[in-house]
C-alpha cells in the first residue's frame, strides 16, 4: 500500500487543483506536486488561488486530511496513480513545443516504479502519448483529457463523461476505475482518437466563435444591428439555437489547440487558420471602427474587464491586453479595470467611468451590466448592457 492514491503533478493550476480537490472530496488520498511554492502556501491555508465555483468549501474540508502538498517531484514514488497536468504551449511560430513535454517525462522517469499508472491529463499534440509510453518502458501510460470549462470544474468533473484511452486493457481498466470515483459515464477511445477528440472539441468552439465574430464585423461594416439579426436567427428556431454570441475569443486553450491541429495537418487546417485571423483580428476591427467616427488621439479609452472571460480572474491569453496595446498607440490615454484581477496599473471601475470618453467592455463581468454609462461611447460587442445604455460603434 502506498501512502497516497493519486499524485497530481501540476496540481496547483486551473485544471489540476479542481481535479485534486474533487478526488480528495470523494475520499481519495491525493498529493499535489507543484513547483510554485507561493501557490502551495495559499492552498495550504485552505484558500483557492483563483476563482473556481464551489471549490473553496471542499478545499477547506480536505486540506491536510485527504489533500496534501509538495514542491518535490519525487513524491510520485508514494502514489499508485500519477496524473500529469502540465502546460503544453505553442512557440512563437505557432508550433507545439514537443521537446518541453518529453523533457518533463525524462525528469519524471527515474521516480516511477512498476505497478504505477501514469495518466496524461494535459492537452497534447497527436502521437505524444505513444511517444511517452515508449519512453517510460514498462510503466503504463493512459491519456484521459481534461474537458472542463474553467469556473465550472467542480460541477463538470462529476457530470461530464470522462474519456479514457491507453495502450493495454489492464491499465485502461485501472484508469477507468479511478475516474468512476467521479462519474460512471466513461468513454473509451484509442490514444490518438482521444488526443484528437480534445483538440477537435476546443477547435470546434474556436471556429464557432469565429463565425459569430465574422458575422458581427460584417453587420457593423454595413451599419446593421447585429443583435437584431441574432435575435431573429435564434428565436424559436432550433437549427440556430447553439449559435454563439460574438466576443473577444481567447484564453489558454482554444487558440493554442486550434494551432496544434494546424501543425498536425501540415498547416492544411485552413478553417482553423481563418478562425485565428478573425478572432485575433477583432481588437483591430474595434479600433478601426472607432477611428472612423472619433479622433482617438484626443480621447481617453477605458477597458472594463481584462480577464479572458466573464466572472474569471484568469488573464492568460486575454485579448483585452492586445486591445490595450493597440489603443495605447492610438488614444490620448488608456485605462484598465477588472473586478477580479489585481494589478497596480489598473484603476477602479468608477474612476474608469469618470475619466474615459470611450469605454470598451473587454470581459462581460456581471456587475458591468449595472453601471451607468450615461454620456459615454460604449462598445459592447457582448450585448451585455441593456440596449438603452449602449451606443453602436
Amino acid at each position: 500500500m502506498k501512502p497516497y492514491d493519486i499524485c497530481v503533478i501540476g496540481g496547483g493550476g486551473h485544471a489540476g487543483l479542481p481535479l485534486s480537490i474533487a478526488f480528495a472530496g470523494k475520499g481519495k488520498r491525493v498529493i499535489i506536486s507543484d513547483t510554485n511554492k507561493d501557490t502551495l502556501k495559499i492552498i495550504g491555508r485552505g484558500i483557492m488561488p483563483f476563482i473556481e465555483n464551489g471549490a473553496d468549501k471542499i478545499l477547506k474540508r480536505v486540506i491536510h486530511k485527504n489533500l496534501f502538498l509538495s514542491p518535490e517531484l519525487s513524491v510520485v514514488k508514494e502514489s499508485k496513480y500519477i496524473i500529469v497536468v502540465i502546460g503544453t504551449p505553442i512557440d512563437e511560430h505557432l508550433s507545439p513545443k514537443h521537446k518541453d513535454v518529453m523533457l518533463f517525462f525524462e525528469q519524471l522517469k527515474p521516480f516511477l516504479k512498476k505497478g504505477q499508472v501514469v495518466i496524461l491529463r494535459s492537452t497534447v499534440y497527436p502521437g505524444i502519448a505513444e511517444k511517452i509510453q515508449k519512453l517510460l518502458k514498462g510503466i503504463p501510460v493512459c491519456f484521459c483529457p481534461e474537458r472542463i470549462a474553467e469556473g465550472r470544474a467542480m460541477e463538470e468533473l462529476l457530470s461530464l463523461p470522462q474519456i479514457v484511452s491507453g495502450f493495454d486493457s489492464a491499465s485502461i481498466q485501472k484508469a477507468a476505475q479511478l475516474f468512476k470515483v467521479l462519474t460512471k459515464d466513461i468513454i473509451y477511445l484509442d490514444p490518438l482518437e482521444a488526443e484528437l477528440a480534445k483538440l477537435f472539441t476546443n477547435s470546434w468552439r474556436y471556429v464557432q466563435f469565429a463565425v459569430a465574430n465574422q458575422f458581427y464585423m460584417i453587420a457593423e461594416e454595413y451599419k446593421a444591428d447585429f443583435y437584431a439579426i441574432y435575435n431573429a436567427m435564434t428565436y424559436n428556431y432550433p437549427r440556430a439555437k447553439h449559435f454563439p454570441k460574438p466576443g473577444l475569443t481567447a484564453g489558454p486553450c482554444l487558440f493554442k489547440d486550434t494551432m496544434q491541429i494546424a501543425a498536425f495537418t501540415n498547416h492544411k487546417f485552413f478553417l482553423g487558420h481563418s478562425a485565428m485571423l478573425i478572432n485575433e483580428g477583432l481588437p483591430n476591427f474595434i479600433i478601426d471602427q472607432l477611428k472612423k467616427s472619433h479622433n482617438l488621439s484626443k480621447l481617453t479609452v477605458g477597458i472594463l474587464g481584462m480577464a479572458f472571460k466573464a466572472e474569471s480572474d484568469d488573464k492568460r491569453e486575454s485579448l483585452s491586453y492586445k486591445l490595450k496595446k493597440i489603443i495605447y498607440l492610438e488614444a490620448k490615454a488608456v485605462l484598465c479595470s477588472d473586478a477580479y484581477i489585481k494589478d497596480e496599473s489598473f484603476v477602479d471601475e468608477q474612476t474608469l467611468l469618470k475619466k474615459s470618453d470611450i469605454i470598451i467592455i473587454g470581459a462581460p463581468h456581471q456587475r458591468y451590466s449595472q453601471l451607468n454609462y450615461k454620456d459615454k461611447v460604449l462598445v459592447d460587442i457582448w450585448n451585455h448592457v441593456p440596449q438603452e445604455g449602449r451606443r453602436r460603434l
